[in-house]
């Protein structure tokens, strides 16, 4: 499975979104910035994510974007769907397309649905907090400098 670009950077936007969470709200110019996003691409991100209830808008003068929930509350399912609807791994989940040739005949797509769910629960357990959190910098502890020392 690939995310498409548009959920990539879905996750990416909401990501930058959260790290504001403490600090107010941000503007979907300053996480086009920050995300070195195109301000367009954000921008229908932010709609499709607004629409889903997963960032909240406020206009005025003290208005911006905000988290629509906390972001513990927040999963990478959430965002995939936002973006681009329910998880499916094959088309012959959705009963509304069956252009599938085997549609009739195929004894794997009564699984379908099992894998889909295992794959939704698997992306169910990555939260916004633990996605959004940045690496600790790679600063090399005075304990790990005395082991590369030579003796």
């Amino acid at each position: 499975m690939r995310l498409s670009n548009l959920a990539d950077y879905a996750v990416v936007t909401m990501c930058a979104a959260a790290r504001h969470c403490g600090g107010g709200r941000v503007s979907a110019s300053e996480l086009a910035r920050e995300t070195a996003l195109p301000a367009p691409t954000v921008q229908k991100i932010v709609s499709k994510l607004s629409g889903a209830g997963l960032l909240r808008s406020e206009r005025g003068a003290k208005g911006g974007l905000q988290l629509g929930r906390p972001a513990a509350a927040i999963t990478l399912t959430d965002i995939v769907e936002a973006v681009e609807g329910p998880i499916a791994l094959t088309a012959c989940v959705d009963e509304t397309k069956a252009d599938c040739s085997l549609h009739d005949s195929c004894s794997v797509k009564p699984h379908w649905p099992l894998v889909n769910e295992a794959m939704r629960g698997a992306l169910s357990e990555i939260t916004l907090d633990r996605l959004a959190r940045l690496p600790a910098a790679a600063v090399p502890t005075p304990e790990l400098i005395s082991t590369m020392e030579p003796a």
